[in-house]
């Protein structure tokens, strides 16, 4: 048995297959940790959701975590914010993929399973976040701050808040030899988010999949058909 994990897919269905079914080999064996951000920026939103829906409902051990970009979409189609969710850009392709005009109409099988996703999962090594943590809140506080834990961009580490586990996270795009040198020194902190999504970036565009038994790390580059999307700042 191995155990994965993974982060930021963006709605970059054909990656995530490729990694999973050609690059990892992922089998009913194995487990999956899935850190959020599953829709926006990317092609196919819906085609993610639909093929971890997919994997779960065959009984294979996947299991997902919510990020911000889940949380906005699921926000705004159940009318919980007036603030307009992500790029128009951004909105157009989410919407193009679940085949409908407003947030409001998405179909109800994903709202429920989006609003069905924890925000932490804790292991007995590992503790698995979107985003990260404030460390300056006491330690039972900082795990209920479901906001930061999907949005905080900077942080600085307290081991000791986690029982000595070591940290993984997505949600900042950090280029892939940053990943690289992390996942290879074995650090405390692992960054995971290398910005599959961001396809015009050559040093990002690529999703990383890390094995947390051997720390061994997968980069699998975006392999999506065209679509727009702009070149991120560095």
């Amino acid at each position: 048995m191995a155990r994965f994990v993974t982060t930021d897919l963006h709605g970059c269905l054909r990656t995530l297959r490729h990694a999973l079914e050609k690059v990892i080999q992922f089998s009913a064996r194995d487990e999956l940790y899935v850190l959020g951000d599953y829709v926006n920026k990317g092609p196919d939103s819906r085609g993610v959701l639909d093929y971890l829906m997919q994997l779960q409902a065959r009984g294979m051990a996947v299991r997902c975590l919510r990020g911000n970009h889940d949380q906005e979409l699921l926000d705004a189609a159940q009318g919980r914010t007036a603030a307009l969710w992500a790029s128009a850009a951004d909105r157009e392709l989410t919407l193009r993929s679940f085949g409908v005009a407003q947030a409001a109409d998405i179909p109800v099988p994903y709202l429920r399973w989006l609003d069905a996703l924890p925000y932490e999962f804790d292991l007995p090594d590992f503790v698995l976040v979107h985003a990260g943590f404030d460390f300056r809140q006491p330690p039972e506080q900082m795990r209920r701050d479901h906001q930061t834990m999907m949005n905080i961009k900077k942080f600085t580490f307290d081991a000791s808040r986690l029982q000595g586990k070591r940290l993984v996270h997505g949600h900042v795009p950090t280029p892939t030899a940053e990943v690289q040198r992390l996942a290879d020194t074995h650090a405390q902190v692992l960054k995971l988010d290398t910005g599959c999504v961001y396809r015009h970036n050559p040093e990002l565009a690529q999703l990383s999949v890390l094995n947390l038994d051997t720390f061994t790390l997968h980069l699998v580059p975006n392999c999506e058909l065209s679509y727009p999307i702009m070149r991120r700042p560095g």
